[in-house]
Formats: C-alpha cells, structure tokens, sequence
C-alpha cells in the first residue's frame, strides 16, 4: 500500500479545526470475570496464564450458562466514575449488543447502551508547560472484555495473508469501563499533546484507585482516538476517524498527529474522508483502513434479559465518594513541592511511568533524590535494554535498601550498580549479592596500607610532590589502589592514609 500523503502539521492548523474524542476501555483488576466465577487475566496474578486456561461456561456462550454481575466490578465502576465528576445513575442496565466476534462465544457483548453507570463528569488534565485543561466527559458505562486472535501463518501477524488464526478466550468476559468523552474542541496545535495527557490522566486516576494496573503494553488500558477536522471557521463538523486500541502515550500523541496532517491533505486535494475504524502502526508511525464505522443502530442493542437493572444504595456511592483518594494533579504538585524537584526532574519520573515507584522508595527510606537517580537512571537504562517495564525489575523496597547500603559506606556507586544488576538477575536482596559477590567497601586499614605501599613502589616521585604541598598527586596513588582492589576500597579512608603518610 502506497504511503499516504501528509501535510504539513503547521499548515494543517491554519487551514483546519481539530475535533478530539476519546473512547479510553479500562480492564478492572477484580479477581473474577464480569459476569462468571473464572480468575481475571487482567489480575497481576493471572496475567500469564496459558491459552483458554481461565475460562467459564457463560465466558464460552455455552447454552444455559447465565450471567451475574461482578460486586467488586460495580464498587469499582462506581469509584471510576465520582473520580471522573460524574453523577451516578440511581438504574442503569445492561444490553446485548449484537456483532458477530469470533473471539466472543456468545456473539454479542453485554455492555451498556441507553443507561450508563455514571454519566456528565469531567477530568481536569495537565499538559507538560504546566496548563490545565478541562475534558468533559459524556459517559462511563461497565462491558466486558472480547477474547484475543492470534493469526497464523502471515507474514505480519494480522489477518490479511495469515492462514488459519487462533482463539484464546481467558480473556473474553474480562470486567471493563469504557470512558466517552464528548466532543473537545479548542485544542488546535496541542491537540496531539492534549490526547497524550488526558490518557495519562485517566492512567493516573484508576492506579490512584487500586482498580486496574492500567498498563497500556498489556492492553489493560485501551485508547480508541477520534480525530476529525473542519475548515476554518465552519461549523459544521467533519467526518471523523477512530484510531484503534493505541497502546503508549507516545503512539497516542502521534497518531493523532498523524490523523491530523493525513486528513488536512485528502480534505485540500479535494477528497473526502471516510468514515472508519484505522490500525496504528507503531513501526512505520501510520495509520491504515480497518471497516467502516458502525453507529449504535447497527448493533440492534436491546435490554439484557438475563441481568437485573443495577441500583446502588445511595450510602454505597456516600462511603466510595468518601474513600476517593487526591485528584491526580493535586497530588502530583503536592509531591513535587514536597520533593524538591524541578519540572524537569519531577516530569522525567512521570513520563517514565514511575511516579508510584519513586513514592514507594521514598516511603521505604530512601531520599527524594536518590529515588529518582535509581529509578530514572540505571533501573530505566536497565530495563530499555531488556525492553521490559522498569516496575517489573526490582521491587521500590529493594532500592531504598541499595541506597541505605551506599549511605552507610557499604558500597559505593560502582559497586552499587553491580549489586543492582545482581538484584534484578534474581540473586536475592541488596545485602545478600554483597554478601554473595564479595562486593563490600574495604576499609580495613591493614589491606588499603598494603595496597597504598604497592602503588606507591610504582610511583616513587608522587610523595615526593605530596611533601612538598602538591596533593592532588595523592589522585594517582588513589587511583591506583583502586583499579588494585577492583573499585572496593574506601577512596576517603585511601586518601587519609596517604595524607598520614606524607606527614610522617
């Protein structure tokens, strides 16, 4: 398929309107499934199950198998959506919507249609000069989770060349809220940057809550963007775009950067836009056609018969609004003045996705600023290189207590970087890969004479020039003793052994 032609993104601004929506799916972290008794993939501890192993009947659409809801998803659902400013509906009910998914047994969702759980909020969001800007949002109403193809035999893993594809339904059935903004408008050259951020907020608000691990690589939280656009002052709007399921801040940011300036082209050569879902592809930075957009009609919703209306207790939704923890914004200035960081260091911990982490190591001994070097330096160094999360490589607990080690003179930085790696290769706590490697600070007096006299012997003229008032030449005799011990000695206690000498 030919390239598509783009047009400059500057341009595209002056010649178009951006029109924004959001459709953002949260996989809630509830220990059973939507609607059966089946262990939740999206549950840190199921996550890697094999194929087809945490299933139900009703997850299969087997005949008789029937649906009851999830308590722990509507607690969820209810806290989500008064985080969200967003009233909660005194009924709301599922439906059946009706779409034939291979990859859901029963060939329609139940999700809800007319009658959402929490309905006319907004979410304040923080873009990184600092701006605050409001997203309304229309909606968030509970489904569940279709299951996962894997298509075979292709040469790019989709569906078009492969020859046969597989079905793994631990997923299907998996407890969501999918998050309806309504239509933003106003946001012009930031629009890219105000896609990044609200999804990062919406990120911020369900792992504020506990209620989902909201990790954009596993699929726990799903963007769909909508992008279209209108000429210059017309009312009128655009034919819109929905970008599918994008799975990074990053892609977030420039796929609707890409919608944008792929659209303002077709629309200036006179062309029309069509209606459609579009795939983002993550290593040629483009989007490509999916099927054209359904609306509501063309799902035949219809009430879910086998499912109650869903009524909660006006005390139920008084205790969750009372245990909503701080707004994310509030929370990340508060730590950041509490902290000390500049905007730069405090948006390096929060673009990394390490905000909780940095707050964990904090808590657990470590200060502010040895939190963040770890964390931000060699722990994300470590982790680019192994292409995994930096959380899932050492525990916050471990690094405040390879800090307090480096404190006490146990180590040093050198010999704490070998203990990281040694930690994360799965040799056991800070203490015990000292312990293990014989990686210890030496500051006995006896070894670091020995080896001061043995540098020394090599180098006989650098007392010489000490004596005569020129201490940096102790640097040499220093160095030396420390390529000798392999990076172990106290350089301090080095150095004041030598300064002894020359006073003799």
């Amino acid at each position: 398929m030919a390239a598509a032609k783009l047009m400059d993104f500057d341009k595209a601004l002056e010649l178009f309107e951006p029109v924004l929506g959001f459709e953002v799916h949260v996989e809630l972290n509830t220990h059973t499934k939507m609607f059966s008794d089946a262990p939740n993939p999206a549950n840190e501890a199921f996550h890697a199950a094999e194929p087809n192993t945490l299933i139900a009947p009703v997850d299969l659409g087997l005949p008789g198998s029937l649906p009851v809801v999830n308590e722990t998803a509507i607690r969820s659902s209810i806290s989500l959506g008064l985080a969200l400013g967003c009233s909660i509906a005194e009924s709301s009910r599922f439906a059946r919507k009706n779409y034939f998914y291979p990859d859901l047994g029963k060939n329609y969702q139940i999700s809800q249609y007319d009658e959402p759980i929490a309905y006319e909020g907004s979410v304040e969001v923080e873009l990184e000069d600092g701006t605050l800007i409001t997203i309304p949002i229309e909606r968030a109403h509970m489904e569940e989770d279709a299951g996962k193809l894997t298509h075979m035999g292709g040469a790019t893993g989709r569906i078009q060349g492969a020859e046969y594809s597989l079905v793994d339904y631990n997923r299907a059935g998996v407890p969501l809220v999918e998050i309806v903004t309504k239509t933003i408008f106003g946001t012009d050259h930031r629009a890219p940057e105000v896609a990044k951020a609200y999804v990062q907020a919406i990120r911020d608000i369900v792992r504020g809550l506990g209620i989902s691990e909201a990790r954009l690589e596993r699929g726990n939280l799903r963007c769909d963007a909508n992008v279209s656009l209108r000429p210059r002052g017309q009312e009128k709007l655009g034919t819109r775009t929905e970008t599918k399921n994008v799975n990074s801040m990053r892609s977030v940011e420039r796929a609707v950067r890409y919608e944008i300036q792929r659209q303002a082209q077709i629309l200036a050569d006179g062309g029309t836009i069509m209606q459609e879902t579009r795939h983002w592809h993550e290593d040629t930075g483009t989007t490509s056609p999916g099927r054209p957009k359904s609306d509501a009609d063309d799902y035949r919703y219809f009430p879910e018969p086998d499912l109650l209306p869903v009524e909660p207790a006006a005390e139920l939704i008084a205790e969750l609004r009372d245990a909503l923890p701080e707004q994310p914004v509030a929370r990340r200035r508060r730590l950041m003045t509490e902290w000390g960081f500049t905007d730069l260091e405090f948006q390096d911990v929060r673009n990394g996705g390490l905000l909780e982490v940095v707050e964990a190591t904090i808590a657990a001994g470590a200060t502010p600023a040895t939190a963040r070097k770890w964390w931000t330096g060699e722990i994300t160094r470590i982790a680019n290189s192994q292409e995994k999360d930096a959380t899932e490589l050492i525990s916050p607990e471990n690094v405040a207590a390879l800090q307090q080690l480096v404190d006490a003179g146990t180590l040093t930085d050198k010999l704490a970087r070998q203990v990281l790696e040694g930690v994360i290769a799965g040799e056991g706590s800070p203490q015990e890969v000292v312990d293990s490697r014989g990686l210890a600070v030496v500051s006995d007096d006896g070894a670091l004479i020995a080896a001061i006299d043995e540098a020394l012997a090599a180098q006989p003229d650098v007392m010489a020039k000490i004596k005569d008032g020129k201490v940096q030449a102790a640097g040499a005799v220093i160095g030396a003793v420390m390529k000798a011990m392999k990076g172990q000695a106290d350089a301090a206690r080095v150095r004041e052994l030598i300064l002894e000498r020359a006073a003799q």
